[in-house]
């Protein structure tokens, strides 16, 4: 089993920046993949970026690329999600997600994460 809580959310104005993190607990050695998800009120969920935890292979949606990063400290089990110039279209709640399978589809969507956190709220005020 695997336990993801997400932190970082808040307010911030347009064009400014967030970081988001992740802190994962549990079986996490067995993580393979890890993602960010998004999703705003009225819409479906949606992916923001995914990356393999083993290094060197990252996916941003077409909306985030060049303004977001997602990164992972290694030794603190813990994934990143820095956020610059944001958007008001930014405003979701942020889900933390990861998979423990050898091999997923890339990219990954919603259903290739088994475990999920409870997420934390971005609102970006124009």
């Amino acid at each position: 089993q695997v336990q993801l809580e997400e932190s970082g959310g808040g307010s911030v104005q347009a064009g400014g920046s967030l970081r988001l993190s992740c802190a994962a607990s549990g079986y996490t050695v067995s993580i393979y993949y890890m993602g960010w998800f998004r999703q705003a009120p009225g819409k479906e969920r949606e992916g923001v970026a995914a990356t393999y935890t083993g290094g060197g292979v990252t996916s941003y949606a077409d909306s985030v690329k060049g303004r977001f990063t997602i990164s992972q400290d290694v030794a603190k089990n813990t994934l990143y999600l820095h956020m610059n110039s944001l958007k008001s279209e930014d405003t979701a709640m942020y889900y933390c997600a990861a998979d423990l399978r050898r091999f997923i589809r890339w990219p990954p969507g919603i259903a290739d994460f088994g475990y999920w956190g409870q997420g934390t709220q971005v609102t970006v005020s124009s």
